[in-house]
C-alpha cells in the first residue's frame, strides 16, 4: 500500500512539474500585470452596453463605414489591407449582463475562388495578422497542437486575448475575448456546441 501511495505521489510530482507552454506563461504574466485593455476597433470597446454598441455602429453606418451584412455575423466592414487586396470583415459581439465581452470576426477575400493561390487562406491569415498588428501592435505568436494540424496566432495584452485561425477554405476567424469575464476554453466549447 505504501509503494502504491509513493508511486502515485511521484507521478503527481512529474505531472505537476510539466513545463508550461508559452501561451500559459504569457497569459499568466499578462493577467498578473493588472493591465486593462478595453479597445477593440472603430470606437467599440469591452464593457459597452448593447445600446451604446448599437449607437456606435449606427453612427458608423450613417458615415458609410459599416453596413448590414448577409452573414450570420451581421455587421460588415471593409478594412484597408497593406496588401491592397479587398477583404470583407463580418462581426457581431456577445454580451454578458449587458456588457460586451467577446468579439468574433470573420474575414474573407472578396475575390476568392478555388485554386487561386493569390487568395489562399495562407495569404489571408498573413494579411489579417498584419492588419491586427497595425491595430494592436506586434506580439502575435503561434499556438498549435503536437502535430501542428491545428494552430492559431495569439496575442494577449492584459485582459484582452486575440486568437486568429483558419476557419475553412476561404475564411479566417478572429476572436477577441475579455479574460476578466471568461476563459477561451469556455468560448471554444460554446462555438463547437453551436456548430
Amino acid at each position: 500500500m505504501i509503494r502504491v501511495f509513493m508511486l502515485l505521489f511521484a507521478l503527481g510530482l512529474v505531472v505537476s512539474c510539466k513545463p508550461k507552454s508559452e501561451y500559459d506563461l504569457v497569459k499568466e504574466r499578462e493577467l498578473a500585470s493588472g493591465k486593462v485593455v478595453d479597445d477593440l476597433f472603430l470606437d467599440i470597446k469591452f464593457g459597452m452596453g448593447r445600446k451604446e454598441f448599437f449607437g456606435t455602429c449606427w453612427e458608423h453606418n450613417k458615415n458609410g463605414i459599416l453596413v448590414n451584412g448577409d452573414h450570420y455575423l451581421q455587421i460588415q466592414y471593409i478594412p484597408k489591407f497593406a496588401s491592397g487586396k479587398s477583404v470583407q470583415m463580418n462581426f457581431y459581439p456577445d454580451f454578458e449582463n449587458d456588457k460586451l465581452f467577446f468579439m468574433p470576426m470573420e474575414f474573407g477575400y472578396t475575390q476568392w475562388f478555388p485554386g487561386n493561390e493569390e487568395f489562399s487562406n495562407e495569404n489571408l491569415i498573413t494579411d489579417v495578422v498584419d492588419l491586427l498588428e497595425s491595430w494592436y501592435g506586434e506580439g502575435f505568436f503561434e499556438v498549435a497542437n503536437k502535430d501542428k494540424s491545428i494552430s492559431a496566432m495569439v496575442k494577449i495584452d492584459g485582459n484582452r486575448l486575440i486568437r486568429v485561425f483558419k476557419k475553412n477554405i476561404n475564411t479566417v476567424r478572429v476572436e477577441i475575448l475579455d479574460l476578466r469575464v471568461r476563459d477561451i476554453t469556455e468560448m471554444t466549447k460554446k462555438v463547437e456546441d453551436a456548430s
